[in-house]
């Protein structure tokens, strides 16, 4: 689906979205989404080669963009982002709390440092973002969206760590939306499912083609996501059409998480032998 053949291409003329690690994968579709429809964008990463990469697919799209080479653990380098882009292009309307961090180990196996550096990368890193950019989301009124996944609210097998985190980020979402809502602040959650073409499916479903074919099948509506998918769900959130909705995580799954995680944690088990 092209998202301009359904909504304005100005929804967005002169508002600024920034969108952590939006170098790539679901977030990178968050942004060129935004952009479609007239966004300026802010993107930041740890690596500058994709930010410079995403620049130019944002670009080709007619929008203004700014970079930063930034780790959201580190509230700093944020605000240096945030002021930068605010300097650039104006401030904020539509924060993307998207840098995550993520990989299989059952629990027994899971090290302390590894536990942390997803909870600190995914929860803390949303915090300092949100936390960054509130004078800027304050003076336009703006939005919030934070990707949350479906262990959020299912226990998946290897997942504890991501589980942790990512009810953290859905509780935080949630406190935010009532803290935050009389300074005209809106607070949401996408929790996407399984999509394709991202590094979070290489990394979490690692089986051969008969292993995605199986896991296919268990999905409601049977197919992957696609990073489009989650991108005009997030236009959605961040639009006029959605000036009511505040405090809420939308799913964004195929009904992928509507069995339980069953069938995933078995399948997975057996190709990880």
């Amino acid at each position: 689906m092209i998202i301009t053949d359904y909504l304005p291409k100005d929804l967005f003329q002169d508002k600024v979205v920034f969108v952590t690690g939006g170098g790539s994968g679901i977030n990178l579709g968050i942004a060129r989404n935004f952009a479609a429809l007239g966004a300026n964008i802010g993107i930041c990463g740890r690596t500058a080669e994709k930010l410079e990469a995403a620049r130019a697919e944002l670009e080709a799209l007619g929008a203004r963009v700014t970079t930063a080479v930034a780790d959201v653990r580190y509230y700093e380098d944020l605000s240096k982002a945030f002021d930068k882009t605010k300097e650039e292009l104006g401030p904020i309307h539509t924060l993307v709390c998207g840098a995550a961090g993520n990989f299989l180990a059952p629990a027994h196996q899971l090290s302390a440092h590894g536990f942390k550096a997803v909870v600190d990368i995914d929860l803390l890193g949303s915090f300092n973002a949100c936390r960054a950019a509130f004078d800027q989301l304050k003076e336009t009124r703006g939005v919030i969206l934070f990707i949350s996944a479906g262990q959020a609210f299912t226990p998946y097998f290897a997942q504890a760590h991501c589980g942790a985190a990512k009810a953290g980020v859905d509780n935080l979402m949630r406190n935010l939306a009532m803290e935050w809502g009389h300074y005209g602040i809106r607070s949401n959650s996408i929790a996407p499912g399984p999509i394709e073409g991202t590094e979070g499916m290489r990394r979490l479903a690692p089986g051969d083609d008969a292993f995605h074919a199986r896991f296919q099948e268990a999905i409601p509506l049977g197919r992957y996501g696609t990073v489009d998918d989650i991108g005009q769900m997030a236009v959605f959130l961040a639009s006029p059409l959605a000036t009511y909705v505040t405090g809420t995580c939308v799913v964004v799954d195929g009904g992928q998480n509507l069995p339980g995680s069953g069938i995933y944690g078995h399948m997975l088990m057996e190709a990880m032998k």
